[in-house]
């Protein structure tokens, strides 16, 4: 076991959570509260898919349900990343947009099987690439148009249609949500050993299946990611998300 359950690690992961919180109140980061409600909503979760996983894999419906659900939850974390207002839900199109297919691909090839115990890890950690590049290719995206409002506003008095003149100022912003995949990619074994080949190593796997697992889950997430960067700067720019309270023309009527 690479950590054996016990108070040790109980204490350990305690003391962890409080230095984080800890570091980022002292640096007025602002979310020393987030990071402690984190910390222990992380530990709940885990502890409740640890027991309901026994039943998950045994069965199809149940199956499907749970993954469904993990969209579910990514859609609206993503969402509410991006914006506070009714428009978050379209959060849902890039992250389908990028792990569907994927998914797909590797059933009808029969690389993964209908099966809980490999379709639910390879299924979440393809949703999380998904959900991570939604939020920082939203968010960019859109902090880029309110700080650059007057560029998009002159685009468009010179002719560029809506879509366009948003596009021009956002897509440079909004690929930067690329750089984290691109570096895990380039640096994998020479600065870090991801989870998926220290997991199939310490499951008995060949140092060569390992590699082969690792390098197909970070392909499979540049190819996830690309999408979804592509997907919600495409909503962006045409306005399917935004930041701006609608205001109804009826309520402006004397």
């Amino acid at each position: 076991m690479l950590l054996p359950v016990n108070v040790t690690l109980g204490a350990v992961l305690v003391a962890l959570l409080l230095a984080a919180a800890g570091v980022a109140a002292a640096a007025h980061l602002g979310r020393h509260r987030e990071i402690l409600i984190a910390g222990i909503r992380a530990a709940v979760q885990l502890a409740v898919v640890a027991v309901a996983i026994r039943w998950v894999v045994g069965s199809v419906p149940l199956l499907l349900g749970f993954l469904a659900l993990m969209y579910a939850v990514a859609v609206r974390t993503a969402g509410r990343r991006m914006t506070a207002n009714t428009t978050w839900w379209w959060a849902g199109a890039p992250i389908a947009a990028g792990v569907v297919p994927v998914v797909a691909a590797l059933l009808l090839t029969g690389l993964v099987p209908v099966k809980g115990i490999a379709l639910i890890p390879v299924t979440g950690i393809l949703i999380g690439g998904a959900l991570t590049a939604t939020v920082l290719g939203g968010r960019r995206a859109l902090d880029e148009l309110t700080a650059r409002r007057g560029e998009v506003e002159a685009g468009m008095a010179l002719g560029l249609l809506d879509r366009d003149a948003r596009l021009e100022i956002a897509r440079p912003a909004a690929s930067d949500a690329l750089l984290p995949g691109l570096d895990q990619t380039r640096t994998v074994g020479l600065v870090t050993l991801p989870g998926a080949f220290v997991g199939m190593l310490l499951g008995g796997a060949s140092p060569v299946q390992a590699g082969a697992v690792q390098l197909f889950v970070l392909v499979a997430l540049m190819a996830v990611q690309a999408v979804a960067v592509s997907v919600v700067l495409e909503l962006v720019a045409r306005g399917k998300v935004h930041r701006e309270a609608r205001v109804d023309v009826r309520d402006q009527s004397p």
